[in-house]
């Protein structure tokens, strides 16, 4: 696991006059009629901004958009808070205090890593910061190739999300480790490793859908991960399972039913009441609790529980830490601001929490 102390931050970046820095950040955002819903990727992003300019830097912002389509209406909200100059073309970008560059992926050489393509970005600048967390699991180009060739520094969002994720490394007890979602071959990992010291570890999603069917309960045309639970895991004494569910698609329509009482016709779309009491017990009694993806089957708009857990959580006096696109997405900005933390990260938040580390962290140590 990195020393946090080690990882050069930007902060040390004292007198910048008349020098150019490369701000990788994550601007990865949903978008609606051709305008930002979600900004929080970008707004944690602007300290990072601000604090570059006022010691004189100017910045060139680059990123991403895995959909293939343009930075612009980025650049349209960065410009409520600052002026902003968007180029689409990297071999032409004017002298001003900010510019942002076209979608990093409209080249195939960026998710290559190629050497050529990390030569090109690192000649535009004299100093990379890297204050995009959420990709930072990805060996690409602009994340481990640039800092090669040019000094390379963490801003403060990075900073702070290697800072509180390294809290679950040694956690305050009891310790809470709430896992939703999908793809129990992706997590299986981080559930052995957080039950060496998670006092409880609820299992909830798709993923509870899995460990039911390994325990025998059935659970209908449910939605189930390409692989089986293992079966180590699922009878392990401190993972803790729905108690009810809410399922739909049988005669009775949406209802809830028991772990026993699931139809053959029948699909668990979210936890039911009882097992939201009792999650809340474990709420009260936790101090730090970390959770990440969704109770129920958030891209079908069954959100009600994960809602239910989200108001938990933020009236409780645990250190909360939240993370994953899902699960931010199904709660309302009143329950995030009132938790502790919100994690940008959703596979980056996974990856490292599993491996302590990640290729964008490895990449500034390296130099």
């Amino acid at each position: 696991m990195p020393d946090l102390l080690s990882l050069p931050s930007v902060e040390t970046l004292a007198d910048l006059e008349g020098k150019r820095v490369l701000l990788r950040t994550d601007f990865n955002v949903p978008l609606v009629g051709g305008s930002v819903r979600d900004t929080l990727r970008i707004d944690t992003v602007l300290p990072t901004l601000r604090l570059l300019l006022s010691r004189g830097a100017r910045v060139i912002l680059a990123s991403h958009r895995d959909d293939g389509g343009s930075l612009a209406p980025i650049g349209e909200y960065l410009n409520t808070h600052l002026p902003v100059v968007f180029a689409k073309d990297k071999e032409n970008i004017p002298s001003v205090p900010v510019v942002l560059l076209e979608n990093l992926r409209f080249s195939p050489l960026e998710e290559a890593n190629d050497e050529g393509f990390a030569r090109e970005l690192a000649s535009l600048a004299d100093y990379y910061v890297n204050e995009a967390f959420a990709v930072s699991h990805r060996a690409h180009t602009s994340i481990v190739g640039v800092p090669r060739h040019i000094p390379g520094f963490a801003g403060l969002r990075f900073l702070r999300e290697v800072k509180e994720l390294s809290a679950a490394f040694s956690p305050e007890h009891p310790f809470l480790f709430i896992l939703g979602g999908a793809k129990v071959e992706t997590k299986e990992p981080l559930i052995k490793k957080f039950l060496k010291s998670a006092d409880t570890l609820f299992v909830g999603g798709v993923l509870a859908n899995d460990f039911l069917t390994a325990k025998g309960y059935p659970v209908g045309r449910s939605v189930l991960s390409d692989v089986p639970a293992d079966a180590e895991l699922v009878q392990h004494p401190r993972v803790f399972l729905p108690e009810d569910l809410v399922v739909t698609g049988g005669e009775a329509g949406k209802r809830v039913a028991t772990l026993a009482d699931v139809g053959q016709e029948e699909r668990i779309v979210d936890v039911g009441p009882e097992t939201l009491s009792l999650l809340k017990e474990k709420i009260r009694e936790a101090r730090l609790i970390l959770w990440n993806g969704p109770l129920g089957l958030y891209e079908e708009g069954y959100i009600e529980g994960s809602l239910s857990l989200g108001e938990a959580l933020a009236s409780s006096s645990a250190h909360t830490i939240l993370g994953g696109g899902d699960t931010l997405s199904a709660l309302p900005s009143a329950v995030k601001e009132k938790i502790s933390f919100v994690s940008t990260g959703g596979g980056a938040m996974l990856h490292f929490l599993a491996e302590g580390t990640l290729p964008g962290i490895e990449a500034l140590l390296e130099k």
